[in-house]
């Protein structure tokens, strides 16, 4: 006996169940010394900052249908999970935590407070794991990493030392971006330009010998007061009796030269601008180039040191500003104001505004590992999807600039570099010296950590053993597919693939697909601070994983920004609730389990018009569904799936067998349930990866005896048929009639149970040929409750009917008494609509300066209109007589 299914779908009795199965079974766990094929991803690492967003939902389902797909095509699929430390983000919602009990790090000392952070990125770190695992994804859960572990930290100390004894990581004296909120240096990535409206002071500095003054302009006036010069372009002659004198800084008294540098541009300002070489990227490359002392006014907090001067020591830079703009007014040095736009760098973490800081930082240099990383995308060895962004990749890695990677925290990998104040002696080592090696003296390590990303783009290969040569390594590397959000291209996507060549000589994948970001309906990327971002599992939670998976896969076009709203769930929710009723259906009708034990041998039976249209349709979905996802178009193939089964399957085929199923012959039955047993069984693969949960749960009752479940079944392929060539034009003509007589009768309110003749206008087209063919003839009949179908000349209006326009001929629709009357104020209501149209066009046509003026293609589709229109009238009016008769 064949177990139904229940009456109605519930996700929540399904979904924990067959989650656990997969994980007993091992099915997510791939062998390094299979001999099949690989096809291996890697997760790119939530942050344990948080919970999962709708954006995590997005990456994980996309990863999960190409990595549930490979999996069903017979490849050793490896979907490696992990979570990422992400060192200043997580420090900061740490430290924003303790702060609402009035506590800081520096209360607990950095050993405490690394265990409260570990505390924090435990819980977090579980919590993601099971939301990952609520929403199917297929991870293989026995290869968990994240980049704080024991063996990713001691690849980072092997990357390290190997930068650094090939002289690629160096400690400099530079201009660096300085989050005043965390206290740590930034990388340029990790900051956000923001175009603010903002002034610019015009100073007058007074020239040494009193002679006049020299005026300046600038947007940070606090600064001014580490100036160590004026500059002004060689070329500019407005100045050329001014280079080699020195001006009086105003308020520190300290007279500083005026310079001439190409970089000045004569056209800002006044074509003279202040040199603050500790505070500005520009001015500090101008101060090198001179040999300018580099003053530094303000302290790690962005207030200001004793190097600023009595007037603003202690106050905050804004303060400050103030102070300074007071002070050079009451001086009678402030010449004027004006409002200016300019762009702003913030923290991408702290939201405050970056300071250009002199500080004493570690670096990479990039342009010997960028060279190769940009050659192998622009040969293609790694495609990016969309293509668009191979621009973006190409200007960014031509222009590469050295990557900070020290940053002033705690909770991150320490930089292994060791210091013996002893003797003087420093180097980078893999393992903490137990004492100096050259004095015998104690030994410090440097207090910084290492930028999150120093970890992150070693991830690839990282997570599979490196440096040691692993099974894992040598099975699973290089990857096939990483999926990622665009706005990490420069994070991560560029220097994996540079770690990769550094370190293994190879791409560590092959395609990189970019999503899109999701946004509320609105169009605002979604956020917390809104309140327009929902809680994903609470999503899964009222409309099941199934339906929030595939309902997010509808409206997500490639690499495009996705417009969310909870409506969109609705869809994936009723269509869940669509294929549940179908199948329940189909096991209902089911009483021969033979059927599901039989192979299926189509061009054996005997197989009917909608038997061959189904199959054919079938075939045509798996093709469709193969394309896109090759192409990476996935809401393509979520459409492809959708319009098939709600349409194709359920709307029309489920609905032609039921007379074969209720009243005709046992053998017509079993080839009828046979056909869609099978149709039901291959769309439930290929809806899979997208829907696990509901199509292991249906597969599971329809599956024969010797089947695999449905997560490693083989993936369909489109069955040879034979005589088939005309089934989908002759059912695609068997549509054009049932659909719109459907909706005539619909229109006219006619009885759902009442049969109404048909006349057709035998024109002898291929409309007229489906009324004529026997089998399509009878699913006209079942499907429009049609009684009698008779051929008429053009020009017959059968009396008390109603016009239908059915493909590529008209046909009339008897009706009964209590119709005629609501047919009559119908067709006098069109007639005057059709009349209203003619006077319009007829108005327009007779225009000469319409005719004149109005562009051709206009005028040829006015008169157009105007002939389809009085077609239509003439027709209509024939129609109404017919009635009053």
């Amino acid at each position: 006996m064949i177990a139904p299914l229940e009456k109605t779908y519930n996700p929540s009795d399904v979904e924990s169940r067959w989650y656990d199965y997969w994980i007993e079974k091992k099915y997510f766990h791939a062998n390094p010394g299979s001999d099949k094929p690989p096809y291996v991803v890697v997760i790119p690492p939530p942050n344990v900052t948080g919970i999962l967003t709708m954006g995590h939902v997005l990456n994980n389902t996309l990863q999960d249908i190409l990595v549930r797909h490979a999996r069903m095509q017979g490849f050793e699929t490896l979907w490696l999970p992990g979570t990422d430390h992400a060192g200043i983000a997580t420090q900061n919602v740490v430290e924003k935590n303790l702060k609402k009990s009035g506590k800081t790090r520096f209360d607990y000392g950095r050993e405490e407070f690394v265990k409260i952070v570990w505390d924090w990125a435990l819980k977090h770190k579980s919590i993601i794991i099971n939301q990952l695992k609520k929403i199917g994804c297929s991870l293989d859960w026995e290869r968990e990493r994240f980049t704080f572990d024991e063996g990713l930290s001691h690849a980072v100390r092997n990357v390290f030392v190997h930068l650094y004894q090939k002289g690629l990581i160096y400690r400099g004296r530079r201009i660096i971006n300085w989050c005043p909120a965390s206290r740590t240096a930034l990388s340029d990535e990790e900051v956000i330009h923001k175009e603010t409206e903002g002034h610019l002071w015009y100073f007058k500095y007074p020239l040494e010998d009193k002679s006049g003054f020299i005026i300046v302009a600038t947007t940070r006036p606090e600064t001014m007061l580490g100036d160590t010069a004026v500059a002004v372009n060689p070329k500019d002659k407005r100045y050329a009796n001014l280079v080699g004198k020195n001006v009086v800084l105003p308020i520190q008294n300290r007279a500083i030269p005026i310079i001439a540098d190409d970089f000045v541009d004569p056209a800002f300002g006044t074509g003279a601008v202040k040199v603050t070489p500790a505070h500005d990227p520009n001015d500090f490359e101008i101060g090198v180039r001179h040999g300018l002392a580099q003053i530094n006014v303000m302290n790690p907090d962005a207030t200001m040191n004793e190097a600023a001067g009595e007037l603003v020591v202690g106050k905050d830079r804004f303060e400050a500003r103030n102070l300074v703009i007071a002070e050079m007014e009451r001086l009678d040095l402030l010449q004027k104001v004006e409002n200016y736009m300019h762009s702003v760098g913030y923290s991408e973490r702290a939201g405050v505004m970056i300071e250009p800081y002199l500080s004493e930082q570690w670096f990479v240099k990039m342009a010997p590992l960028a060279e190769p990383a940009l050659k192998v995308v622009e040969e293609r060895k790694v495609q990016f999807h969309p293509e668009r962004w191979y621009k973006t990749y190409s200007h960014w890695m031509s222009n590469v600039r050295d990557w900070c990677i020290s940053r002033q925290l705690w909770w991150g990998h320490r930089i292994p570099v060791f210091y013996c104040d002893a003797c003087g002696w420093m180097d980078a080592l893999t393992e903490d010296p137990a004492k100096c090696p050259k004095c015998g003296g104690k030994v410090r390590q440097d207090t910084d950590v290492l930028d999150t990303w120093f970890s992150s783009w070693l991830w690839p290969f990282s997570t599979m053993g490196w440096p040691e040569e692993t099974r894992d390594l040598k099975a699973f590397f290089p990857t096939n597919d990483l999926v990622t959000a665009p706005d990490i291209i420069f994070f991560w996507v560029a220097r994996m693939i540079m770690a990769s060549l550094e370190f293994r000589g190879e791409i560590p994948f092959k395609d990189v697909y970019f999503t899109g970001i999701i946004r509320d309906i609105q169009g605002r990327k979604m956020s917390k601070s809104l309140g327009n971002s929902p809680d994903p599992i609470d999503l899964v939670n009222r409309f099941g994983a199934d339906a929030l998976r595939f309902g997010v896969m509808l409206i997500a076009p490639q690499g495009q920004d996705i417009l969310f709203s909870e409506e969109r769930l609705e869809v994936g929710r009723n269509f869940m609730n669509k294929i549940w009723n179908a199948s329940r259906f189909i096991l209902m009708n089911l009483d021969d389990e033979t059927i599901l034990n039989e192979p299926f041998e189509p061009n054996r039976l005997n197989l009917e018009l909608a038997d061959k249209w189904i199959l054919n349709r079938l075939n045509h979905t798996i093709r469709s569904v193969d394309k896109n996802l090759k192409k990476y178009r996935f809401d393509e193939v979520a459409r492809n799936i959708y319009d098939f089964v709600w349409s194709d399957f359920c709307d029309w085929y489920i609905e032609l067998i039921k007379d074969r199923l209720y009243k005709k012959s046992p053998e017509e039955k079993r080839i009828a349930l046979a056909v869609a047993v099978y149709v039901l069984k291959n769309f439930l693969k290929l809806l899979h990866p997208y829907a696990p949960f509901i199509t292991e749960e249906i597969y599971q009752k329809i599956k024969s005896d010797d089947e695999p479940d449905i997560i490693i079944s083989s993936w369909p392929k489109a069955k040879t048929l034979v005589k088939v060539e005309k089934t989908e034009e002759i059912f695609n003509e068997v549509k054009n009639i049932v659909i719109p007589t459907r909706s005539s009768r619909s229109e006219r309110k006619m009885q759902p149970s009442s049969r109404h003749t048909q006349y057709v206008i035998d024109n002898g087209t291929k409309t007229v040929s489906a009324y004529k063919d026997k089998e399509s003839s009878i699913y006209i009949k079942n499907l429009a409750n049609i009684g009698d179908i008779i051929f008429i000349d053009d020009g017959f209006v059968p009396p008390q009917s109603c016009s239908v326009s059915t493909g590529s001929t008209m046909s009339y629709l008897t009706l009964n008494t209590i119709d005629i009357s609501g047919e009559k104020a119908r067709l006098e209501k069109e007639i005057a609509r059709l009349e209203g149209q003619l006077k319009a066009s007829y108005s327009k046509l007779s225009n000469p300066s319409f005719i004149a003026k109005a562009p051709k293609e206009v005028v040829v589709k006015e008169r157009e209109k105007e002939t389809f229109n009085k077609e239509q009238l003439v027709k209509l009016k024939a129609g109404l007589a017919a009635l009053s008769d």
